[in-house]
């Protein structure tokens, strides 16, 4: 394993860490005793997980004080992350990497008679994120560490995270994610640093002594806020930041009165009712009670961050003014945009600011990121609810649309239709906060995820607001971590392409490009082909022994993993699959490869046909696996439970990426990048950041395919009918004839038919209409997989030209262009 050219060795205050394989295992058995209390002989295997975590974090612990105290001396501005969800991964052995102790580390464990792959599975993964949100903000997270800028992330400890998904009968059943069922040995609690957050009640106005009218806030419920700190190590340098995940307390967590007059349950009552609200990612908001918990969740974690940021401020400042110059965050999509009325409420009632010192100070400390093209999507709260929550948050929200409108909006003479949807409350129907409307009002800068996503942005969501201010709007396209997804995910590749060039690409991964002329070395290609065979096994055996299918590693590994959605359409990927059935079954194949196609992902419990296409799935991957006509030519595997652990055998392990979103709908996409800086070549649409991809890799070297976003517009426009696509295709209507008749699930003939429903009148997200280029691109696909020497020289080149795809560089694009940070070195 790559080991990073720190600065400086990793060393407690007067001597230095000795990271031999010997030092690491004696200190492994110390912390048996210490941190376990057991002895070797009855340890257990997370007893020795745990162990060599605490071995881990001692030194890491020195990397994040020295830290801490080098921003803390030289007052250096700080980077704020606010973001609701963080799927930060296992923890092992990415920190074995950036503490260059990999080796040395699986020496030790090997020497105790154990392997460390086996202690990395023994790690509960943190479920704390739905899916590419929370992956962008722990990479960005990394990167913010290794590009050496002072940073904090901000999020919410969910006792439960994201569900763990397990299939009966094809279906998806959720079960609860219990993370800490045995204790997380990366975070510290910082008890002593708590903050009340106020819930309910009223408003009071009133007049200080010097007749100022002011506001106070009378709540009914107060919570507290307790942080838990994850430290996250840079690499090849010495920083580390870290990340402070809220956790709700009671103010008193047992009433004595009530538990000595028999009354057991309003004892304990204020405990629970104040946990709920960390209890778990994203409760099912379709019911009113669900909607007020997720609210107070996104206000909850708000809350107690600026709070922090505040207390942290005064720890060196004593004029507010300053507080933009000191600190700048970062809304990652709108569950954190109340962080705008807060900092005014916190601003004006607490220290008793003029409106407008406090609005030009709130303006400048907040930039937001939009992650969504959906308008579905957008967040917005309706006013009863919060009047009710945060009845005075939502007097502040009312006094900026109030000032917006008046001072900014009105004087330009805007239609009243343009005036309506600027507002801050939508006033059709029941009364809405569109949180966005927010973000944008508070912030001062807004960016989009990728080049299209953005473009789109200006012209259809956020249109009004780019109009009104243009210099807000940027575009930074999204990146990846190249530490976990490829140095950690994929060993073998990263051994060959250091030792083609050399160990630089991990902190810069343009030098990628300097894998480009390896492409046309024949002996380089059979290596590169030996190690994507090693991870196809690799992957082969994991599917085996999770869904008890054998699959063929010399077969294409034709990947989409991904949350289920209809607009990544993961059912145009099927009627593919059965497209090839029939054409097999007819004797109309010809010599097309085998392929194996591997899906994974989860769909939202409420979203019924998210969980119908991976029903689907499953019932077309037992009608094609237990045919006999086609075992040796196509098989069909649903991988359970996607999730950042197991995303680390199966990128490595693709052929081919399916990026194959509506044209228009997917911000960015990561998982595309995932997968091509793993060697795999990607057919996909128009969409996202599959535009720069291409772009970057060569239209040669990738299957495009598919109307773009313009043309699904167009589409639309001239009335779009897929019944006429379906009836003037053969194939396609043989195969929704197919799903529709019965045949996959004859005890329940009538399954699918919402979801051919759906696509034969509707057909929102264009698959009927895409249906035949992709078939015509899988041919191709096909021919190139036929050529394997060519297909691995394409592979090399995918790799060799993704080094724009670096979560480092959208970070660096993110401190030059919209936070102004600058990196601080750390000495230790």
């Amino acid at each position: 394993m790559p080991k990073p050219q720190n600065p400086a060795k990793t060393g407690q205050p007067g001597h230095s860490f000795d990271n031999s394989a010997a030092a690491i295992g004696q200190e492994i058995i110390k912390k048996l005793f210490s941190m376990q209390a057991k002895f070797p002989e009855v340890a257990t295997l997370n007893d020795y997980y745990q162990a060599l975590a605490y071995v881990v974090r001692d030194r890491m612990l020195h990397r994040f004080i020295h830290s801490a105290q080098t921003y803390f001396e030289k007052e250096s501005r700080t980077v704020l992350y606010l973001s609701a969800e963080y799927l930060i991964g296992p923890q092992l052995g990415k920190n074995l990497i950036s503490l260059g102790i990999y080796d040395p580390a699986a020496e030790a464990v090997e020497a105790l008679g154990l392997s460390l792959d086996t202690l990395m599975f023994q790690e509960e993964e943190p479920g704390l994120g739905n899916g590419g949100l929370g992956r962008l903000a722990a990479c960005y997270m990394d990167s913010l560490a290794t590009l050496q800028i002072p940073a904090i992330g901000y999020g919410i400890r969910y006792e439960f995270g994201i569900f763990d998904q397990a299939i009966k009968d094809g279906w998806q059943e959720a079960i609860t994610d219990k993370w800490l069922r045995f204790g997380n040995p990366w975070e510290i609690c910082h008890a002593e640093t708590r903050f009340e957050v106020k819930f309910g009640g009223h408003t009071e106005a009133f007049k200080d002594t010097s007749g100022r009218y002011c506001t106070r806030w009378i709540p009914e419920n107060l919570v507290l806020g307790v942080p838990y700190d994850t430290p996250i190590l840079g690499y090849g340098v010495n920083n580390a930041n870290f990340l402070r995940l809220w956790q709700a307390q009671a103010c008193e967590s047992f009433d004595f009165q009530a538990f000595n007059v028999g009354n057991y349950y309003k004892a304990v009552e204020e405990k629970m009712v104040s946990e709920n609200i960390t209890k778990v990612l994203y409760p099912n908001d379709q019911a009113e009670a669900g909607r007020r918990l997720r609210l107070q969740q996104q206000y909850f974690f708000v809350s107690c961050s600026l709070q922090d940021m505040i207390r942290l401020f005064f720890q060196r400042e004593t004029d507010l003014a300053r507080l933009p110059d000191k600190f700048v965050a970062q809304l990652n999509d709108t569950h954190p945009a109340l962080a705008v009325a807060e900092l005014m409420r916190i601003l004006v009632d607490d220290y008793f600011m003029d409106w407008e010192s406090a609005w030009n100070i709130t303006t400048r400390v907040f930039a937001y990121t939009n992650h969504t093209l959906l308008p579905e999507a957008l967040e917005t709260w309706p006013v009863p609810i919060m009047r009710r929550l945060l009845p005075r948050h939502l007097e502040i929200i009312f006094e900026i649309n109030r000032r917006f409108l008046d001072d900014v909006v009105r004087p330009r003479n805007l239609l009243p239709d343009v005036v309506s949807r600027l507002s801050l409350i939508a006033e059709t129907g029941e009364k809405q906060v569109r949180m966005a409307n927010l973000a944008c009002v508070g912030s001062f800068a807004v960016n989009g995820v990728a080049a299209l996503h953005t473009d789109l942005l200006k012209q259809t969501v956020l249109k009004d607001f780019y109009d009104l201010w243009p210099e807000k709007f940027k575009s930074i396209t999204n990146g990846v971590t190249p530490r976990r997804f490829m140095v950690l995910a994929n060993p073998g590749q990263t051994r060959l392409v250091c030792e083609a060039i050399g160990e630089r690409w991990i902190r810069d991964l343009d030098c990628l490009q300097d894998l480009e002329p390896f492409a046309d070395d024949a002996a380089f290609r059979r290596r590169w082909a030996a190690i994507r065979k090693d991870g196809k096994n690799r992957l082969a055996e994991m599917i085996a022994k999770t869904t008890g299918i054998t699959v063929d590693p010399a077969s294409m590994f034709d990947i989409q993993v991904k949350r289920i959605h209809e607009y990544k359409r993961q059912h145009l990927n099927v009627l593919h699959i059965l497209t090839r059935y029939l054409r097999i079954k007819a004797g109309r194949a010809g010599d097309d490869p085998p392929r194996t196609f591997i899906f994974g992902g989860k769909a939202a419990p409420g979203y019924r046909l998210a969980l119908l296409i991976i029903r689907l799935i499953h019932a077309v991957a037992e009608l094609v696996n237990k045919d006999p006509d086609v075992k040796d030519r196509l098989k069909v595997v649903f991988y359970p439970d996607f999730n950042v652990k197991n995303a680390q055998f199966i990128y490595p392990a693709a052929d081919l990426s399916e990026q194959i979103s509506t044209a228009g709908k997917e911000a960015s996409g990561t998982g595309n990048m995932k997968f091509s800086l793993n060697g795999a070549l990607t057919i996909g649409t128009l969409d996202g950041a599959n535009v720069e991809i291409r772009e970057a890799v060569g239209p040669e070297n990738f299957f495009l395919f598919g109307l773009t976003a313009a043309e699904v517009l167009k589409s639309r426009q001239s009335g779009y009918r897929p019944m006429d696509v379906y009836q003037n295709n053969t194939e396609l209507r043989e195969v929704m004839d197919m799903i529709a008749g019965g045949l996959l699930v004859p005890s329940d003939p009538g399954l699918f038919q919402p979801l051919v429903n759906t696509l034969l009148y509707r057909d929102e997200f264009m698959v009927l209409a895409d249906y035949a280029p992709y078939v015509r691109c899988q041919e191709t696909v096909d021919q190139a997989f036929k050529t394997p020497d060519h297909w691995h020289r394409m592979s090399i080149l995918n790799v060799a030209r993704m080094g724009a795809f670096s979560s480092d560089r959208s970070i660096s694009e993110y401190c030059r262009r919209i936070w102004h940070a600058r990196p601080v070195d750390v000495r230790l």
